[in-house]
């Protein structure tokens, strides 16, 4: 059960980065994990089937690295302003 989750605790931090909630990790017998994509709808293969290590690192390193920033228009008005009273 451990296992299981440090797969899908991984692919959480992936949907959280990369904005797409339809990554997903499939178990397969043996340990073994891989990601697939569901947005096409039956869900690509992203990788070989990899065991639990090797399956975390591939995910962490997949996608973009940071965080997307949701931003209303207020929130980027008041930086452009905060940008233009530092010069």
């Amino acid at each position: 059960m451990a296992r299981t989750t440090r797969a899908v605790n991984a692919v959480e931090r992936l949907k959280t980065r990369s904005g797409n909630p339809q990554y997903a990790a499939v178990g397969m017998p043996g340990g073994l994990f891989y990601l697939v994509d569901r947005t096409a709808g039956a869900g690509q293969p992203l990788c070989d089937p990899l065991a639990l290590d090797a399956f975390v690192a591939f995910v962490d390193a997949y996608g973009p690295q940071q965080k997307v920033r949701k931003a209303s228009k207020l929130d980027l008005a008041f930086e452009e302003q905060i940008r233009k009273s530092r010069k």
